[in-house]
């Protein structure tokens, strides 16, 4: 197990150099994924002497199940754009209805506006053309948000998009490997039913921790 996020952005860090050897030489840009994947990445970028910024990413939540994810969307740079869980979503508009999915989707906008704002102030976005780009969130459960970050930050053209994180549940069927063009995970845990399993401590990340460590980077 992880200790906290910390702990495992280091040995994420330590992962990421032994798979991408050569790594710390390019011109890499880390993105955390806010805000539990934040701490994560800050060590990921410490590591990579790499500087560090957000990709901000909303879960699509099931009505009265928001843990559950009928979609995602994320924002970096500007780029919007929206993952969706087929499936899922399937059975969100037989049983409540098409105008869930909007409404969802409404208010989730609006909370990545008000987010991106709140994280990164009057900072400018990192430019991820030709870079290098590592996406770093604290664990991969349906992929969703993954997926959303990775085509918002696909649109900015960077020359290579690498999705890293300390666990994925459920082996490699969260279609994120298809959206990247490399996942590094040190761990797939299969039995898990939550992200929150692989660590000891998985408290919330505050917005005013997700503040200090942009503006340490």
């Amino acid at each position: 197990m992880y200790a906290d996020r910390s702990d495992a952005g280091r040995r994420l860090a330590r992962f990421v150099l032994e798979q991408l050897p050569g790594i710390e030489t390019e011109d890499v840009a880390v993105l955390g994924l806010p805000r539990g994947g934040v701490p994560v990445a800050a060590e990921v970028a410490t590591a990579l002497h790499a500087p560090l910024d957000v990709v901000v990413a909303r879960k699509l939540g099931v009505p009265g199940s928001p843990e559950v994810a009928m979609g995602a969307i994320a924002s970096v740079g500007g780029e919007l754009a929206v993952a969706v869980n087929d499936e899922v979503r399937a059975l969100v508009d037989r049983r409540d209805g098409a105008d869930a999915w909007a409404a969802a989707l409404a208010r989730e906008q609006a909370e990545l506006a008000r987010r991106a704002s709140a994280y990164r102030g009057a900072r400018a976005p990192l430019t991820l053309a030709g870079r290098t780009v590592l996406l770093v969130d604290d664990g991969i459960a349906t992929g969703a948000t993954m997926r959303a970050a990775a085509a918002a930050a696909r649109q900015l053209k960077p020359a290579r998009l690498i999705a890293a994180v300390p666990v994925a549940l459920g082996g490699l069927d969260t279609g994120v490997e298809a959206s990247v063009d490399a996942l590094i995970c040190p761990w797939f845990a299969t039995t898990f039913l939550g992200v929150g399993q692989a660590y000891r401590d998985f408290g919330q990340t505050p917005d005013g921790e997700v503040r200090r460590l942009l503006e340490t980077r």
